[in-house]
């Protein structure tokens, strides 16, 4: 496929205001937090794995509340995949609590957001850039002293091509399309017991063989509550690893849920913004919206996607969206990872996308 002129695009910029039901859930947090406090409850970081440049990296975490017992030591996997999921939802977050994040050379202190995260836009030193790779981010929360050590992947500056997938119905079979079938899968069934998408860990192990160094990003409107054991699956079925972006799937400063839709969208757009000279292959269901998101995402971005592959799910309907663009880059479908593999030919192979 011949390239494209790539296009920057800003991203959207949006009024935050406080919605009563962030003021409720605020106000919760903050008697319910007291109380625990009081109990010795104590604060625990969570890492996320990061991502970013060698002149910045974006770094992830969430500071929880948990008793004494629960403040170290790691739950190993193997326990961890036979807990009902339910079980980590049911958490108590530490707002505002203060957070030293140290990286390369640059050492700095944040504040959790009012659900307890840290989401922080960290710069070395101008002198000391970021290799690409994998980097250790050591978190300490300094009330308490606790440490945790997270990791961001470095993109190098000649990577021009990387990889954006949904993970429910679309690495992992959840059937969102059945509602009840779907909450049966997310907050029930152990993480030991789900099960890949035929063919599609083949499919993107492919891909990363065929073009090294490619950076794979996983986008999906799951909550942050679930990234240990979606970690895990990926890891378990040899998916490549990456960063996780996901959502709170509690109340906004807007609204008393989130969009799923806008999650995706506006992440893309921080992708493209952080990463100007990659272009993306998104893959993605068509239970979720993807492929609008997907197509409008290529259709602001022109030249900056390479494909779009929509994995079919039964019971999905595929409706046209009123007033969507043409899509600004090759649309294929397939039922599985073997089926989309055979659509994306001419892109597993070395150089394509040059």
């Amino acid at each position: 496929m011949p390239d494209a002129p790539a296009t920057q695009h800003p991203l959207p910029r949006r009024t935050q205001r406080p919605h009563l039901a962030a003021l409720l859930e605020d106000r919760w947090c903050a008697v319910a937090g007291a109380f625990l406090r009081r109990r010795g409850w104590v604060p625990r970081l969570l890492p996320y794995t990061g991502y970013g440049t060698p002149l910045g990296v974006r770094v992830l975490a969430r500071v929880l509340l948990v008793p004494p017992s629960h403040a170290t030591g790691p739950l190993a996997p193997e326990l961890a995949a036979e807990r009902r999921p339910l079980r980590s939802y049911l958490t108590m977050p530490a707002p505002g609590e203060p957070v030293r994040v140290t990286v390369g050379g640059a050492d700095v202190t944040v504040k959790t957001d009012r659900a307890g995260y840290v989401d922080a836009l960290v710069s070395p030193p101008e002198d000391a850039p970021l290799p690409a790779g994998r980097h250790d981010v050591v978190l300490t929360a300094e009330r308490s002293g606790a440490e945790a050590t997270g990791q961001v992947v470095v993109v190098g500056p000649g990577t021009t091509f990387g990889v954006v997938s949904d993970i429910d119905d679309t690495a992992m079979i959840t059937a969102v399309p059945r509602p009840l079938v779907a909450a049966w899968n997310t907050f029930v069934i152990r993480a030991s017991a789900r099960r890949p998408v035929p063919g599609m860990p083949e499919l993107y192990r492919r891909l990363a063989a065929d073009h090294p160094g490619a950076p794979f990003v996983y986008l999906s409107n799951g909550a942050w509550n679930t990234a240990g054991t979606l970690s895990q699956f990926l890891d378990r079925y040899g998916f490549p690893p990456g960063p996780l972006l996901l959502t709170d799937w509690g109340p906004t400063q807007t609204g008393w849920f989130r969009s799923g839709p806008q999650h995706k969208s506006d992440t893309l757009d921080r992708l493209m913004t952080t990463f100007p000279d990659v272009r993306w292959l998104l893959l993605g269901d068509a239970g979720q919206l993807d492929e609008d998101v997907y197509v409008r995402a290529s259709a602001r971005w022109q030249g900056r996607v390479v494909a779009i592959a929509i994995r079919k799910v039964a019971r999905a309907r595929v409706r046209p969206v009123r007033g969507r663009p043409e899509p600004g880059a090759p649309l294929v479908r397939g039922e599985d990872g073997v089926e989309l593999a055979d659509r994306l030919a001419w892109l597993l192979r070395p150089d394509s996308t040059r």
